[in-house]
């Protein structure tokens, strides 16, 4: 462990570097559908491009080894923060620009571009700083956070969304919205300039042409991994379902209930996922990192897959019986998002200890969460034209038949690192 890591405690900084990594990501995911939806946007269009631009998330592992030719991995998580904030502020004031979608879209895929970067450099410094036996440690407060992110953004911006609408109408609600992501993101970026450690220096590759030399190694020794294939099949089908119902359930909750929908305003979708929804998933997430921890992921990894694909049957029985009573959809929705957060450890200590190591093990993390990212990408790109085309009933019992590969491929998730408890 460096000095860097002895002067500033973990918790000082995992919690915030992670949130940071999340919500450019889920606001772009998830917050902005529901936007776009008040907006008059069709499903089918919103789920296609809200979709398209995660692309960066996916193809990150093509540039992640040119971030090894300049400074060090903090000034890049700096950098990348800074830059999201402002481009999120210029999502705001596009809002009122006649051809506003494309616009919005444009400087989305800035910021989706900046958060993939950031993304590289957040997990090289996390890799880096902590031991193996920290990894595992705090693992649960590295995913609560990032996706306390999620419930932010789909939570309590959502519900402050939905109040402004009453007053300042939908453009002006969203554009308040889309400047204080810009501000929180701006915030963390000075916070980490003091807080971060470096994560090591960048001084292993002094050219372009070594650059791509280092980029050529790292994906002939990353596809030379035991078992690579069949690691590659498990990291992306275990968020296979998620892919397709992650687009769509903000979007069942808004719809009508004469077009199969619950009806609920925008400011009650953003006061279910904002506080329970986010406690749910916090206590999930820890307590599955504590978990792990002390059994081992080979042992409790099917019961992390059954925790994270067996609660969308939640969604599957709200669209079915159309409960209007607040506290059953709240319930539903605490026990989907315990259950992701529990889950959800599963995959990312799967990539880090038995994908990563090695040689390249930023490199190679990113490359797994690329590819993570495009089995989480393909499905979401579809999941407005599948809904279309079903109806939510049909389509949230599609999701479920959708778990069914998740389940299999777990079954046989190779496992060839010792773990170390």
């Amino acid at each position: 462990m460096n000095k860097s890591t002895s002067r500033r405690h973990p918790i000082s900084w995992i919690p915030t570097v992670y949130f940071a990594m999340g919500l450019p990501f889920v606001a772009l995911a998830s917050a902005s559908s529901l936007m776009f939806k008040n907006l008059g946007i069709s499903d089918t269009k919103i789920a296609f491009w809200t979709s398209l631009i995660m692309i960066p998330w996916t193809l990150k592992p093509l540039w992640s080894p040119l971030l090894e030719m300049f400074k060090t991995k903090k000034t890049f998580v700096v950098a990348t923060q800074m830059i999201t904030g402002i481009s999120f502020v210029l999502v705001a004031f596009s809002l009122h620009l006649p051809d506003f979608f494309t616009y919005t879209i444009a400087f989305m895929a800035i910021i989706a571009f900046s958060g993939a970067t950031h993304d590289i450099a957040t997990v090289g410094i996390y890799l880096n700083e902590l031991s193996p036996e920290d990894q595992a440690k705090y693992v649960g407060w590295q995913g609560a956070f990032y996706n306390v992110a999620k419930i932010l953004s789909g939570g309590a911006l959502v519900f402050l969304a939905g109040e402004l609408e009453k007053s300042l109408g939908v453009v002006n609600a969203w554009m308040i919205v889309m400047s204080i992501y810009g501000i929180i993101m701006v915030t963390l970026s000075i916070y980490h300039l003091r807080m971060l450690p470096s994560g090591g220096s960048s001084n292993e590759v002094k050219s372009f042409k070594e650059g791509i030399d280092t980029l050529k190694d790292v994906a002939i020794s990353f596809f030379q991994k035991k078992n690579i294939l069949l690691s590659i099949t498990f990291v992306i089908f275990y968020r296979f379902a998620e892919g397709f119902a992650i687009k769509i359930v903000p979007l069942f909750f808004k719809a009508t209930r004469e077009n199969g929908g619950l009806g609920l305003s925008t400011s009650e979708i953003g006061m279910i996922y904002g506080v329970f929804g986010a406690a749910a998933f916090v206590l999930g997430s820890i307590l599955a990192g504590y978990f792990t921890a002390k059994r081992g992921l080979k042992e409790t990894i099917m019961i992390l897959c059954a925790s994270f694909n067996v609660p969308f049957v939640m969604y599957a029985l709200l669209s079915h019986f159309q409960p209007q009573n607040l506290y059953i959809i709240t319930s539903a929705v605490v026990i989907e998002y315990f259950g992701y957060g529990f889950g959800f450890v599963g995959l990312i200590l799967y990539i880090m200890q038995q994908i990563s190591p090695g040689k390249y093990k930023m490199a190679h993390y990113a490359f797994a969460d690329g590819i993570m990212a495009l089995g989480f990408m393909l499905p979401s790109m579809i999941s407005g034209y599948v809904s279309d085309l079903l109806g939510y009933k049909a389509f949230f019992i599609w999701v479920l038949i959708a778990t069914i590969p998740s389940f299999l491929i777990t079954y046989f998730a190779p496992f060839n690192n010792a773990e170390k408890r």
